[in-house]
């Protein structure tokens, strides 16, 4: 297990299927956690239930006023910021490309690229200062690989990779590094606890992911950058 003692990681999106998973797996290896998200009441929830000490806040990565106001408290309060774990998702799609309305496009640009944006603008000249600063983004292989029916899920998940990658040639030479995380679809814990019959094998496993986040946020990954890690189970 990489240890990321004392490093300060902050989460957005800790609130969503995957936070459970990767706050606690990040926890485990002495990270001092900073977790956003649109409500600061489900964060404290889920630090209590995992039974770990976490700095919470309310954040609107749509605002990036807000984005900066989240880094500025933590390193105020922490006086340091290693690494930004962008976990903010959503979907919507399902119909053929010549009939799917394009708000679902002006929904899931903001959901899916603009709070990358927000978030990156605010965190990067923090992590690259630090001097090993990271951030992680997950992603899906829609981007890739898009189906007709996903047009614009697809379309905003390449974006925000695509932001990420120059984002990563932005870094070179500071030693931060930032990546993508790229899967298919998700299981967690509790989809397995509700579905002990479900074959999910072909899915990818939020304990895997969770995996991956904390080895690009170690030293261990200080020579990743502009990468992407395809993760998609038996698929």
């Amino acid at each position: 297990m990489e240890s990321l003692g004392g490093r300060v990681i902050a989460i957005a999106g800790a609130g969503g299927n995957l936070g459970p998973t990767v706050v606690g797996r990040l926890a485990s290896s002495g990270a001092r956690l900073a977790l956003g998200g649109r409500d600061k009441s489900p964060l404290d929830a889920l630090a209590e239930d995992l039974g770990i000490e976490a700095d919470t806040a309310a954040v609107d990565l749509l605002d990036a006023d807000s984005a900066r106001r989240w880094v500025e408290g933590i390193v105020e309060r922490h006086g340091r910021m290693d690494a930004l774990v962008h976990l903010v998702g959503g979907w919507r799609g399902g119909k053929p490309i010549e009939e799917a309305p394009l708000e679902d496009w002006d929904f899931l640009h903001g959901l899916l690229i603009r709070t990358v944006q927000h978030a990156t603008q605010a965190f990067a000249p923090h992590l690259m200062t630090n001097g090993r600063g990271r951030f992680v983004i997950v992603s899906s292989s829609q981007a890739q690989a898009p189906t007709h029916t996903n047009a614009a899920y697809a379309a905003a998940k390449a974006g925000a990779e695509a932001w990420t990658l120059a984002l990563a040639d932005r870094f070179r030479g500071s030693g931060a590094t930032a990546n993508v995380i790229v899967i298919g679809t998700i299981v967690t814990p509790a989809m397995r606890d509700e579905s002990p019959e479900k074959d999910f094998s072909s899915f990818t496993s939020a304990e895997e992911i969770a995996e991956a986040v904390a080895y690009l946020c170690s030293d261990a990954a200080a020579s990743m950058n502009g990468q992407r890690i395809t993760l998609r189970g038996g698929a």
